[in-house]
């Protein structure tokens, strides 16, 4: 699937402080990818997916969503917002209802839907969330890791076409970050666009379809998650380091450990498959 999705041509926000946030970024998005988006705090990541449902508008520059310029009349914005759905970082931005059922059935009930559907897609959400059991608890007793996965459970609710995630297993455990992780896979398994901001590289590399990468509001670097991590220049000028499945790979390879004919593996797994048939040969 290699539709593009959005399209954005030389995007500048300035926040009315004068910071530039943003600085000529112009990239498109695919229908159908799974996408990570690096960088540091400050970098610029929350304030692109902020302008990728329509809650900032650009300085200079513009968006296309699928071959037209995003209009911000309150119709429009109601229609890319139906088609684009956010999990901000801190959750209390976006949790507004007493209860948390309440809460994640407040977006499905403004979009027109069925009492029936509604109550559908609520429980859904709350079972693949795992927040059933905290139904008819108010949401200022929660902690912030339920909160948060009361707001992942408003979003897939809702069903968009287009899922942003801005650092969606911050500030959860182990067993929260996997579960998360895993709702990723089954949102993307309906050909669901997804794009997701992370510091972990490690699961980027792991998952992503393509990684970006911005550093000081500028675009440093788009494409493929193994090409990334082959560009030291990149890789220091953005802080990042190498996922350690990268790099063990790396200097096998540099030792005559692993074929240098075989491609980088992606995931632990794909390491060891790798490493095991090596020494079968």
């Amino acid at each position: 699937m290699d539709e593009v999705l959005f399209e954005l041509k030389q995007l500048t926000y300035v926040y009315p402080d004068g910071t530039a946030a943003l600085k000529n970024i112009s990239l498109s998005i695919r229908k159908g990818k799974k996408i990570a988006l690096l960088g540091n705090n400050g970098a610029g990541k929350s304030t692109l997916f902020l302008h990728l449902n329509g809650i900032l508008k650009s300085t200079s520059g513009m968006i296309l969503l699928e071959g037209k310029p995003v209009q911000y009349d309150r119709k429009s914005l109601l229609t890319l917002r139906k088609k684009v759905g956010i999990a901000f970082q801190d959750p209390d931005s976006q949790l507004i209802s007493g209860n948390v059922k309440q809460d994640i059935s407040f977006g499905p009930m403004n979009l027109g839907w069925s009492k029936e559907k509604v109550n559908k897609q609520t429980e859904w959400a709350m079972k693949e969330m795992d927040v059933t059991s905290l139904q008819d608890r108010p949401i200022h007793f929660l902690s912030l890791g339920q909160k948060k996965r009361v707001a992942f459970a408003g979003i897939l609710a809702m069903e968009p076409e287009v899922f942003l995630f801005d650092e969606p297993t911050a500030g959860l455990d182990p067993y929260y970050s996997k579960q998360i992780k895993q709702v990723l896979n089954t949102i993307h398994q309906k050909e669901k666009t997804i794009l997701l901001s992370t510091h972990d590289i490690h699961f980027a590399y792991e998952w992503a379809d393509e990684i970006i990468v911005i550093s000081d509001g500028e675009l440093l670097y788009h494409g493929h998650p193994v090409s990334l991590f082959q560009q030291e220049d990149i890789l220091v000028s953005a802080h990042l380091e190498k996922p350690w499945v990268f790099e063990t790979a790396q200097i096998l390879k540099k030792k005559q450990l692993l074929s240098a004919a075989n491609s980088m593996p992606r995931s632990k797994d794909e390491l060891f498959e790798l490493i095991h048939s090596f020494k079968g040969e």
